[in-house]
């Protein structure tokens, strides 16, 4: 186990090594840097973070896709869209996510938006001072709170259900 001082130097390592614009090229996080509106960040990092499994360049190529899909504009596009524009994301797939998810996810970001003053309040109201756990657990609750597919569920995890929760915590 390390003590306070050799965390400390191990994490400024990991700053070093990762926080460079030459790592973010090449890692999904740079979808989320392209805005700069805090709600348009949000919205692309988790949707990024939602398709972060399989092999980098499928998941930029995906996720530049998703971010086309809603007009490059994703808060525009959660908060404005009508039914008939959730069409075009349909066709959509990265692995086991699919249109169907797609639409329900910016259906609940919508409702999170509207009924919930957005993922950062969300996050805000639940947090303790020490974890995000039950956050991403009411996170869970209150994305899922439309009407959905069962099988649409398993793309946000539940930390209170031992779960990791990886990509949410991107």
């Amino acid at each position: 186990m390390m003590n306070k001082k050799e965390l400390k130097e191990f994490l400024d390592s990991k700053v070093e090594q990762y926080n460079r614009p030459d790592f973010i090229t090449s890692d999904p996080i740079q979808i989320p840097h392209r805005f700069s509106k805090k709600e348009d960040i949000e919205i692309a990092g988790f949707l990024s973070a939602t398709i972060a499994w399989g092999n980098r360049k499928s998941i930029i190529n995906n996720a530049n896709r998703m971010m086309q899909l809603l007009d490059n504009s994703p808060c525009d596009f959660v908060i404005n869209h009508q039914e008939q524009d959730l069409e075009k994301l349909e066709p959509f797939v990265h692995r086991t996510f699919n249109g169907l998810d797609f639409i329900t996810f910016i259906k609940s970001l919508n409702h999170i938006y509207k009924k919930h003053n957005g993922l950062e309040a969300i996050f805000a109201t639940h947090a303790e001072n020490d974890s995000l756990q039950k956050a991403i657990h009411f996170f869970k609750q209150s994305f899922f709170e439309i009407e959905h597919l069962q099988r649409t569920q398993k793309h946000v995890s539940d930390p209170l259900k031992n779960s990791a929760a990886k990509r949410i915590n991107m």
